[in-house]
């Protein structure tokens, strides 16, 4: 394999961006770019599909111009994304029929209410690994065909196409030539059958989707098509594809079973790697596929916190106790500890391993010298208590004690986040030398697909430590502070 570089394509919930990687797996160029977001009700999130792949598309020519590169030069294009936004197109025009309901949207509530009336939780569960949710796809696209006009009816004779947003950008960027999807957003649509990896027709029927809307679904490594619609890259292959945190499963090395990252981002997601056979969760979490490479499917146990980095915006826009989010680390450290306060950020509800979308923000343990540092630290400390409320439901549902924990997202660049994550979890938090690991692990994808790189083993050499937690401070003390986490919590739940 001649040509030097593997573009990576990142579409994220709030910006697009694009990586060039070389074969050591480093960065040689990137570019991102922000696009609105839309609230046109309580409760709902909408992105305008065509922000998706213009924001996309401008980023993968950034890219590749910072990287002064020509369509020879680049091997294949990996492409990672949002999970569970949803979107729905006319086939023939390639036009969305509404905005895409995005992953945080809860509109559909009502609809996962009343499955779980009808006892219908456990079937779901058994089938897909999750839980009836507003967070996942299908009750998305059931809602887009009951309440778009005529959308039914044209579903049913294979007007339409629906996708996650892989399908859609996978869609614009061969012209419409392709409609498929991969195993990792897939399993996150509660229509696909985790045991046989194809889309299941008994939760089809439930769901009320008719079939003649769905992508193909393949594997994670494999030549999906070829770029048509970009001029500098026609030609390129699409050899890559998985969801984001299944992207940075795989770019943080995490290959064997007992392995786990957590993404510090906009919300937290943990993902720990259980093997060739799915393990069922006891503790609500998610029953996932990790990633299918040739044959051969891997599973991952995830938790999902909502509200993480999101916090630190809070106090920047909300209360104005920052000017940029960058200062929360300052402020925090102004205090030595968090003086009793303690910050339930449940502002979308709470995510597992409490899955109550009725709980809501409280912020508790106010006295006269509680100042604004205090604040900022039970802010940052609410990000750490819930990542370790995952940690520990994980634990117990895999029967495996956590070795060591690797971070990756905007957020591990905090030290003293990360710092206090060690001391609450008594294992050492590691941050590598690449922190893009959710772009980095689909050019990792695309590369093995068309022999840039030869093994997983080869990539898990690439793998370099930057920074190593390890805990310091006392473990009864950070039992102490953890129980009062939890009547913290206790206080948030079933609020709405």
């Amino acid at each position: 394999m001649s040509r030097p570089s593997i573009l990576a394509l990142d579409q994220g919930t709030t910006s697009s961006r694009a990586i060039v990687f070389d074969r050591q797996g480093r960065a040689r160029a990137s570019a991102q770019q922000e696009f609105p977001q839309h609230y046109p009700q309580p409760g709902w999130v909408e992105h305008d599909p065509r922000d998706l792949w213009t924001s996309t598309r401008r980023v993968a020519l950034g890219a590749v111009a910072e990287a002064n590169l020509g369509v020879r030069d680049i091997a294949a294009i990996g492409l990672t994304n949002q999970r569970e936004t949803t979107l729905l197109w006319d086939r023939r025009t390639g036009q969305p029929l509404h905005p895409a309901i995005v992953w945080q949207d809860r509109r559909t509530a009502a609809m996962c209410a009343k499955l779980k009336r009808s006892g219908l939780e456990a079937r779901f569960r058994q089938k897909t690994g999750l839980l009836l949710d507003p967070y996942f796809s299908g009750t998305k696209l059931a809602w887009l065909l009951d309440h778009v006009p005529g959308a039914r009816r044209r579903a049913n004779r294979g007007e339409l196409a629906f996708g996650t947003v892989d399908t859609w950008l996978l869609w614009q960027l061969t012209g419409g030539a392709v409609h498929a999807t991969d195993v990792t957003n897939a399993s996150r649509t509660l229509m696909l059958n985790l045991h046989s990896g194809q889309w299941d027709a008994e939760l089809l029927k439930l769901l009320r989707v008719p079939p003649e809307v769905l992508p193909d679904v393949r594997g994670n490594s494999e030549i999906f098509g070829e770029v048509t619609s970009v001029p500098a890259l026609r030609g390129v292959p699409i050899a890559g594809m998985a969801g984001d945190q299944q992207a940075a499963l795989f770019g943080q090395a995490c290959f064997r079973p007992g392995m786990a990252k957590n993404t510090y981002g906009t919300g937290c997601f943990l993902l720990m790697h259980t093997g060739a056979k799915p393990v069922v969760s006891r503790h609500n979490l998610l029953t996932t596929i990790a990633w299918r490479l040739g044959r051969r499917t891997e599973y991952a146990l995830e938790g999902s916190v909502f509200i993480a980095g999101a916090v630190v915006q809070w106090l920047r826009d909300g209360l104005g106790l920052i000017a940029q989010s960058a200062e929360v680390e300052k402020l925090a450290a102004q205090v030595p500890d968090n003086g009793g306060v303690y910050l339930v950020p449940a502002f979308a509800g709470l995510g597992a391993p409490h899955w109550d979308p009725g709980a809501r923000g409280v912020l508790v343990g106010l006295t006269r010298g509680s100042t604004a540092g205090h604040v900022a630290r039970a802010a940052l400390e609410s990000i750490a208590y819930q990542s370790a409320d995952l940690i520990h439901a994980m634990q117990a549902d895999a029967g495996r004690r956590l070795r060591e924990l690797r971070v990756d997202g905007g957020a591990c660049r905090n030290n003293g986040l990360m710092q206090f994550q060690s001391d609450l979890l008594r294992v050492p938090i590691v941050r590598p030398r690449m922190t893009e690991t959710t772009a980095l692990g689909a050019a990792y994808l695309a590369g093995l697909a068309v022999g840039f790189w030869k093994s997983r083993r080869e990539i898990a050499e690439l793998w370099r430590t930057e920074s190593t937690f390890k805990p310091l401070a006392k473990a009864a003390i950070m039992r102490q502070t953890h129980l009062r986490w939890h009547a913290a919590v206790s206080r948030s739940r079933n609020w709405a």
